[in-house]
């Protein structure tokens, strides 16, 4: 608004006018003032490409920083440590009480907390270790009943073709095994039947010497009793004569009786 000059002298009148001039000039320079303040404090965070500025940011700084820190300490009784390292390897530091003490009290604190995380990212883990080994346990105690014939209600037809098939598998595997077991089982027992026929021969040929050793030391053996004396059996002839072997071992001529 202009300013009231009406009834007021020549010099009155100068006076007001320069003071509403010089209040719109300051009005002016406070504005132009904020508004420079306000474009300076827009800082971009990334590294100062000029070396000389960036040693003078980092100077202020710091001294900023290590005032802030001291205040803290003083104001609210609080611990407080600071390390600074410049960049060209320079350390500046602070500490309210004793900078030792200080790092020992934060590698304690850090310890702890490190401890007690570690601890429970354990127990979560195990915690859902056991979930899944809960569901895998409850899918395979499913299938377990499905295989077996039990709680096929919900199935669908895809799902008892597969069951089907799955099972068709399972006894053609179940059958060749079985099959070679039986192999084996019989190579075994052909084995057996081999070793004992090797020692009922060596037997009957140690007993048929024996005897006659018992004879030729008593008397001249008769001829109707040597030729009473039945003949050694031979593999082939036990082969073709015998269907049923019986694998049980005794001792005696052939054609005797077990004692």
């Amino acid at each position: 608004l202009p300013p009231r000059v009406g009834g007021l002298g020549p010099a009155d009148r100068r006076r007001e006018i320069f003071l509403v001039w010089f209040g719109f000039r300051l009005d002016l320079w406070w504005e132009k003032r904020r508004g420079a303040k306000m474009v300076r404090g827009k800082t971009q965070m990334k590294r100062i490409e000029n070396p000389t500025s960036r040693q003078v940011t980092f100077s202020k700084r710091r001294g900023g920083l290590l005032k802030k820190a001291f205040e803290l300490s003083v104001l609210c009784d609080a611990e407080v440590a600071l390390v600074v390292f410049s960049p060209r390897g320079r350390l500046y530091e602070f500490a309210s009480s004793s900078m030792k003490n200080t790092i020992e009290r934060y590698k304690t604190v850090t310890k702890d907390n490190l401890g007690r995380q570690t601890v429970q990212q354990d127990i979560e883990k195990v915690k859902a270790d056991a979930e899944g080994l809960s569901k895998k346990l409850d899918a395979l105690e499913a299938c377990k009943s499905k295989l077996l014939g039990q709680n096929l209600e919900e199935c669908s037809i895809e799902e008892l073709q597969s069951l089907e098939v799955k099972i068709e598998r399972s006894l053609l595997g179940i059958r060749a095994m079985k099959t070679r077991r039986f192999e084996e089982q019989l190579s075994t027992l052909r084995q057996k039947e081999m070793k004992l026929r090797q020692d009922n021969e060596e037997l009957y040929s140690q007993c048929q010497k024996e005897q006659h050793s018992a004879l030729e030391a008593a008397a001249p053996p008769a001829p109707a009793t040597l030729a009473a004396l039945p003949a050694p059996v031979t593999l082939a002839e036990q082969g073709q004569q015998v269907v049923d072997v019986e694998t049980d071992l005794f001792l005696g001529l052939p054609g005797t009786g077990r004692s």
